[in-house]
């Protein structure tokens, strides 16, 4: 009850707060690159030659992928950024499972200079999509 009385005196206080969580939020998106639907990835891959990153385990990169994707899971990402030979001006879409693992990635590629875009979803998206995988 007393939090509820703090909430009506303070609502001014309490509706700042709110907004400066929102635009924190929002500058932590966009700092890992902005998220792409499956459909804008294709249109990436297709019309700007968009390089795939797949961030997932190697048994889940076997059991089936993005046609054309680089496989370079998220543990080691830091440790092969030399094989993104990409030119940097050319995006970078970003995948794994469900979306969990592209937010420090994309922050550490983006650091590098790249251009980062994260697939929203993930592969688990892309699937629902009925979107083709390559298998192994």
């Amino acid at each position: 009850m007393e939090f509820l009385v703090f909430l009506s005196e303070q609502w001014l206080l309490v509706g700042l707060l709110l907004i400066l969580a929102y635009l924190l939020l929002l500058s932590e998106r966009v700092k890992a690159g902005k998220p792409a639907s499956a459909q804008e990835a294709t249109n990436l891959i297709n019309s700007a030659n968009a390089r795939v990153v797949d961030l997932r385990d190697q048994d889940d990169f076997r059991a089936g992928h993005i046609v054309d994707s680089v496989h370079i899971p998220h543990s080691e990402l830091a440790k092969r950024l030399n094989e993104l030979a990409t030119p940097k001006d050319k995006p970078i879409i970003l995948v794994d499972k469900m979306g969990q693992h592209t937010g420090a990635a994309g922050r550490l590629l983006k650091r590098e200079g790249f251009e980062v875009r994260r697939l929203q979803g993930g592969i688990s998206e892309w699937v629902n999509q009925k979107l083709p995988l390559v298998k192994n």
